[in-house]
């Protein structure tokens, strides 16, 4: 591809002379002698370089660069000038430039740096294209379904994207934490900065502040060089701690710290480190339990806890598994190139129905899985994996999502209400059919609906 380069002189001889140049490099050129008419042709086409003179009439080099910075901060600027006005260049050099050129110039020195501003443009047009696929991947809108429960964390994450807050996030485990994370960060305003992730589960404590902060070259056996920490990989970013429950104690105090001063030595270091990052957190814990029983500090949760989304388990928005099941069929078909398939509706009832202790991550595999091994276009119930189709193993898993220190009355109310849920799931949420199927009146069934607060369309 061409890099397009906009040259401005009112000088028509080194327009003239510019535009062979550039043109005889393989550049597409266009040449204006007025900087007014080149602002509005910027406003209009895509240009990738500018080159501009500094001294014009009515508008000069600088405030061309000073308009060009602020409307289209993209585009790399060189300034041309001559001699007696290199103060002048080096100032917008301060001010933005990306490089200047000395007139009369050498025209090795001058396509050396129109090359690297067009490759600067190049890798700048890639990283928008990349960050706004990315936005389009992780945006709130990849959050599937339609139950209650998903539009509610939608509107709060359409909410709070936009600012400065922390939030956490909690959930089960594959509840979808981290694609919640990353909709917040690709719809704020830092959705051009990095996202940085760590999981300080997967790490032990030693390891974990190291990563987190980074550290000088021997400060520890191994450090063999000075690295930066995830705080100064997020500048200006997001940084998603997950799983920030299994912190220690001693990091938890440092974390605060960096909280509140924004500011951290590395490992090892006593220079200070700034650090503008917009924190998200997520746990599969209850965290203020943790609080209460002294396993995570007061003060930390509060400052993570600014607004909080929690993300509730498939089993508990059982209308969104057949829209999850067809977005992952495509998804994995569209791949992989295979041939599209599609669940048979007593199969799509036994997903329905099942407890998914995994959440829309176990689904997620289940239904590659059934993709793959499936001998027809139709997946039957004999194709699916054993502990979906098989009543007692279905029971199993519901006992095994259960705590094992509960209280039985509460504890049978639960169950009662995830089978009228699932009875509803079956019966298509039609209330008769729900009621035949567990074996019991209408009334009785609409008298549990509101006992348990069940919505049912």
């Amino acid at each position: 591809m061409n890099s397009h380069i906009l040259v401005i002189d009112d000088e028509k001889n080194y327009l003239l002379i510019l535009e062979t140049l550039l043109e005889e490099e393989g550049y597409t050129v266009t040449a204006l002698f007025d900087p007014e008419m080149a602002l509005d042709y910027l406003e209009e086409s895509e240009v990738d370089v500018v080159i501009t003179d500094m001294k014009m009439p009515r508008i000069s080099g600088q405030q061309v660069l000073e308009h060009i910075q602020k409307q289209h901060p993209h585009i790399p600027v060189l300034i041309m000038t001559a001699y007696g006005s290199i103060d002048g260049a080096v100032e917008a050099m301060r001010c933005g430039a990306f490089d200047y050129i000395s007139k009369p110039f050498s025209n090795d020195e001058l396509m050396l740096s129109v090359r690297k501003a067009a490759l600067l443009s190049r890798a700048e047009q890639e990283k928008r294209f990349l960050t706004q696929s990315l936005a389009e991947l992780y945006g709130p809108h990849r959050l599937i379904g339609r139950s209650r429960a998903v539009r509610e964390v939608l509107q709060i994450v359409a909410k709070v994207a936009p600012q400065k807050s922390t939030v956490l996030i909690s959930g089960e485990s594959g509840t979808g934490k981290e694609l919640i994370a990353k909709a917040i960060h690709y719809a704020s305003p830092r959705k051009d900065e990095p996202f940085v992730s760590i999981n300080c589960m997967s790490l032990s404590p030693g390891v974990l502040e190291s990563e987190l902060f980074g550290h000088e070259k021997g400060s520890f056996t191994g450090a063999m060089a000075m690295k930066k920490g995830r705080f100064e990989m997020a500048h200006s970013g997001t940084l998603f701690l997950d799983e920030v429950g299994e912190m220690s104690l001693e990091l938890q105090i440092k974390l605060l710290r960096v909280l509140q001063e924004k500011s951290f030595e590395r490992v090892g270091g006593s220079k200070t480190v700034h650090a503008d990052i917009r924190l998200v957190a997520a746990t599969n814990k209850n965290l203020k339990q943790e609080v209460d029983e002294g396993r995570f500090r007061e003060d930390l949760y509060y400052r993570l806890n600014v607004v909080d989304i929690h993300l509730p388990p498939l089993r508990e928005r059982r209308e969104d598994i057949p829209l999850l099941v067809a977005h992952f069929l495509q998804k994995f078909s569209s791949e992989n190139n295979y041939e599209q398939k599609k669940f048979a509706p007593d199969a799509l009832e036994y997903l329905s129905a099942y407890e998914w202790p995994g959440n829309v991550r176990q689904l997620e595999n289940v239904v590659e899985r059934c993709l793959i091994l499936a001998s027809k276009n139709e997946i039957g119930v004999e194709d699916l994996p054993s502990e979906i189709k098989d009543e007692e193993a279905q029971f199993k898993s519901a006992v095994d999502l259960l705590p094992t220190e509960l209280e039985l009355a509460g504890t049978l109310e639960k169950i009662e209400a995830a089978l009228i849920r699932r009875a509803l799931v079956k019966a298509n949420f039609v209330q008769v059919k729900a009621a035949e199927l567990l074996n019991i009146s209408k009334s009785l069934l609409q008298y549990k609906l509101k006992k348990y607060n069940i919505q049912a369309k």
